[in-house]
C-alpha cells in the first residue's frame, strides 16, 4: 500500500499535472489564435472592449440572476470558489509543494479550508439534483454534466476524511490513497472536458462578441448572400 501511495503522490501526481497544463496551454493557445485571426480579417476592428469586461464580470458573478435560475447560479458560483480554493491553499497541499520544490504561499485557516470543503462537496451533489429537476437545464444537459459534480467532489470528501480520522470509517491509507488517485484523476480530466473552462471562462465574452461582430450594414450584405434582401427583419 505504501508503495501504491508513493507512486500515486509521485510519477502519477506529475503526469497529471504535466497533462493539465499542457492541455490548458493548448485551449488557450487555440482560443487566442482564433480570436487574433477573427480580428485581423473583420471588417469592423472596433470592439467594446468595457462593455466586454462589464459582462465578463456578470457572467463569473451571476447576482442579477433571478427566481430558480438565481438559486444555480449562487450554487455554480459557491461550487467554482470552493473547488479553486482549496486545492491551491490547503496548507497541507502547500506543504506537500514546499517540501517537492521549496515553494510556499498564504494558507487558508483550516477552519475556512473545511467549511469551503464542505461546500464542495454539497453544491456538487446540489448542482446535479437542481440541473436534473429544472426542464431547460435537463434538455441540455449531457452526461459528463452530470458525472463531473460529483466526480469533482470524491477528493474533496475523500480529503475531508483524511485531514478528519475521526469521522473516517475506513483505513487511513485506502482513504489516502482513493484521496490523491481520484485528485489526479480529476487534473487529467480538466483538458478533456468542460472542467477546461477554468481557464477560458474569461474570454467566454470576447469570444462571444468576436464572433457576432459585424461592421457596419453587414446585416444587408447577408441578406443578399442569402437570398433574403427583400424580407423585413
Amino acid at each position: 500500500m505504501e508503495a501504491l501511495i508513493e507512486w500515486a503522490r509521485g510519477p502519477f501526481f506529475w503526469a497529471a499535472l504535466t497533462f493539465m497544463v499542457l492541455g490548458l496551454l493548448r485551449h488557450l493557445a487555440i482560443t487566442l489564435w482564433d480570436i487574433f485571426r477573427v480580428l485581423r480579417r473583420a471588417g469592423d476592428k472596433n470592439m467594446p472592449y468595457k462593455q466586454i469586461a462589464t459582462n465578463t464580470v456578470k457572467w463569473l458573478f451571476p447576482i442579477d440572476k433571478v427566481g430558480n435560475r438565481f438559486v444555480l447560479s449562487m450554487t455554480s458560483v459557491c461550487f467554482h470558489i470552493a473547488v479553486i480554493l482549496v486545492p491551491i491553499f490547503l496548507a497541507g497541499h502547500i506543504a506537500l509543494w514546499k517540501r517537492g520544490t521549496s515553494l510556499s504561499w498564504p494558507a487558508l485557516p483550516n477552519l475556512a479550508s473545511d467549511i469551503l470543503t464542505i461546500i464542495a462537496v454539497i453544491s456538487a451533489v446540489a448542482i446535479v439534483i437542481q440541473r436534473s429537476m429544472a426542464k431547460a437545464s435537463r434538455g441540455l444537459s449531457r452526461f459528463q454534466d452530470y458525472a463531473l459534480p460529483l466526480i469533482i467532489a470524491i477528493p474533496f470528501a475523500t480529503g475531508f476524511l483524511v485531514m478528519h480520522p475521526q469521522w473516517n470509517p475506513f483505513p487511513f491509507n485506502v482513504m489516502f490513497l482513493l484521496h490523491v488517485v481520484s485528485a489526479n484523476v480529476v487534473l487529467i480530466l480538466v483538458p478533456l472536458t468542460k472542467i477546461s473552462h477554468c481557464v477560458l471562462l474569461p474570454l467566454t465574452q470576447l469570444v462571444s462578441e468576436v464572433a457576432w461582430h459585424f461592421p457596419e450594414n453587414a446585416g444587408s450584405k447577408v441578406g443578399v448572400a442569402l437570398g433574403k434582401e427583400g424580407e423585413p427583419i
